[in-house]
């Protein structure tokens, strides 16, 4: 999760070149603010609108090497029963029998594999989510959206994300016929990021 092409106002003026600012002071480790960041989901619902949702239990890390993006890493562990689609019954639901089962899998993780720059801002990690016992790589891309010293002190850097993954393939396979055509939830789920992290002491 490298970081290069966006212009760093913590690093000293002399490092901006014409070739881009020098963001190899932010190499480290950082954690993941919960309370700034958010990890999110979007499913089509009766095949005419969305459903969003999220997760407010979770902790991550990160490493970033902005001299080699490649080397970059990222954790993230999740709470299953922290999920919130603004309805209760639906969350009772989610995280029943029918599909997360949380108290038998109480927590989907993911591991980054790899790293790599798109270009400009744009980056792409992959790795391994793990949800319902079964483990199987996906790839989510990144904008990286700067770098500040927040009014506590804190070094932060902050992303957004994206990704598409296809439920069932984690074995979320519950789902009811429309007398219309069509089914109640989309197999296709997309994956939302908004990411906060501090720079560890």
């Amino acid at each position: 999760m490298g970081i290069f092409g966006r212009k760093d106002t913590t690093v000293a003026p002399a490092a901006q070149t014409a070739a881009g600012p020098d963001l190899t002071a932010l190499t480290g480790d950082y954690t993941i603010d919960p309370a700034h960041s958010t990890i999110g989901f979007v499913a089509r619902h009766a095949m005419v609108t969305n459903v969003k949702g999220g997760f407010h239990d979770f902790t991550g890390t990160l490493h970033l090497d902005g001299a080699d993006p490649t080397r970059s890493t990222a954790t993230l562990d999740i709470q299953m029963a922290s999920i919130d689609t603004g309805n209760a019954d639906r969350d009772g639901h989610l995280k029943s029998a029918d599909f997360f089962k949380i108290d038998e899998f109480p927590a989907m993780t993911f591991r980054s594999t790899k790293a790599e720059s798109l270009g400009g801002d744009d980056y792409r990690v992959t790795g391994d989510l793990s949800l319902l016992g079964v483990t199987k790589p996906i790839s989510i891309d990144l904008e990286f959206n700067g770098s500040a010293t927040d009014p506590f002190g804190n070094a932060r850097v902050g992303f957004e994300g994206k990704a598409e993954i296809l439920r069932s393939e984690w074995g979320l396979t519950w789902n009811a016929a429309l007398e219309t055509g069509g089914v109640l939830i989309s197999d296709k789920i997309k994956l939302v990021f908004d990411i906060s992290a501090i720079r560890n002491a």
